[in-house]
């Protein structure tokens, strides 16, 4: 592999790495680079990811129900307000090929019409690819939604009824990589070699700076060897949310937990993972721009995030507990179709799916943080 395509991951984290001082760079910056990088970063690239014929399913590629039980979620909130506004915006983070948006979006216009007419839904997408799926998905309701960069979204002034939903994209946040190794935290870093493996990790004590400040305040039993990821890119993003946000609800669906079970003595090899053609494993430096990498959420410290930003906690629950609240076993229908294709069968399998399979249902949490806004 010595000549090298202009336009490759691999090309660009060399140049990178290469131009540096040190000739290194963070796990978080690599991390960065093989998801974000403009043009071919996996996240950038015009390939499908999600679904059968891509490297990963999300809630929402189980039948249409997430998207209804959202949609029930905001509806209800929106009638506690006392008073109840003329016009609100949902804002979608990260929405892929657009499927959480139409699910949410049918649903309203379905079962509350008046609501319906009533919203602005924001897609925050900085793929050209991804948002070309979306505006086809959602074509039946082009009059309701818009697209923006998400600078171009904190930039307008802050409003009230403003509901962000952020559907597995913390997960996808890049982390710094940590290594517990005796008595002292070692940081994870990339460099260049020339011989084969081109990319390797090498580590080096953890520098002074926030999350050595957060560390210290942990009662952590940490055990020789042991690895933690650290999201400080999902921190920023509750400070810059509270900023844009008067009044409304932050809901962040994805799979994690809290500090005490994140970094319990099992969890020795962290939680960073990696995703392609549906295989799962543990190397982040496979096919780097051509798999999906991710590290559970510390739901802990978005929390505590949210408070500082002047959010609330209002909901911490597991998506189980989410779907089941929001009416999710109302939609399973009882008589027996002895029809396995027909829409009911599909319909009440999928919501046998999201409730019992594989554990999804507990390991993802649902954390909902509101801001009241100031009286009238």
């Amino acid at each position: 592999m010595n000549q090298l395509e202009p336009t490759s991951v691999v090309a660009v984290l060399k140049e990178r790495i290469c131009s540096t001082v040190d000739q290194r760079i963070s796990f978080r910056d690599y991390m960065e680079i093989c998801l974000y990088q403009e043009t071919v970063g996996y996240y950038r690239k015009d390939q499908i990811k999600i679904g059968k014929q891509g490297d990963f399913y999300t809630s929402s590629s189980i039948g249409t129900v997430m998207g209804e039980m959202v949609a029930s979620f905001i509806y209800n909130h929106l009638q506690t307000q006392t008073n109840q506004p003329t016009q609100f915006e949902i804002v979608e983070w990260g929405g892929g090929n657009g499927r959480m948006a139409g699910q949410l979006l049918d649903e309203m216009k379905r079962a509350a019409p008046d609501v319906y007419e009533c919203m602005t839904y924001t897609l925050i997408e900085s793929s050209a690819y991804h948002r070309q799926l979306q505006l086809e998905r959602l074509v039946e309701h082009v009059e309701r939604i818009r697209f923006l960069d998400e600078t171009a979204w904190l930039s307008e002034p802050p409003r009230d009824h403003v509901y962000v939903l952020a559907n597995e994209l913390l997960d996808a946040f890049p982390v710094h990589r940590l290594q517990y190794k005796e008595g002292v935290f070692h940081e994870s870093y990339v460099i260049w070699q020339e011989q084969e493996p081109h990319l390797q990790e090498k580590w080096l004590p953890l520098r002074p700076g926030r999350i050595l400040d957060y560390l210290n305040t942990l009662e952590v039993q940490w055990q020789e060897g042991q690895m933690s990821e650290w999201n400080l890119e999902a921190v920023d993003w509750y400070v810059r949310l509270s900023e844009r946000i008067r009044s409304g609800c932050v809901i962040a669906i994805d799979y994690g937990d809290v500090e005490e079970e994140l970094y319990a003595s099992h969890r020795h090899q962290g939680t960073l993972m990696c995703y392609r053609k549906h295989e799962a494993h543990d190397n982040p430096f496979i096919d780097p721009g051509d798999q999906d990498i991710t590290a559970h959420v510390n739901f802990s410290m978005c929390q505590e995030a949210a408070i500082s930003a002047g959010f609330e906690p209002y909901v911490f629950q597991t998506q189980r507990q989410f779907l089941v609240e929001q009416g999710i076993l109302e939609k399973l229908q009882n008589h027996f179709d002895p029809n396995p294709f027909s829409d009911v069968s599909k319909r009440n399998r999928s919501i046998r799916q999201l409730l019992l399979s594989d554990g999804m249902s507990e390991l993802f949490k649902v954390f909902i943080a509101i801001k009241k806004g100031e009286p009238a």
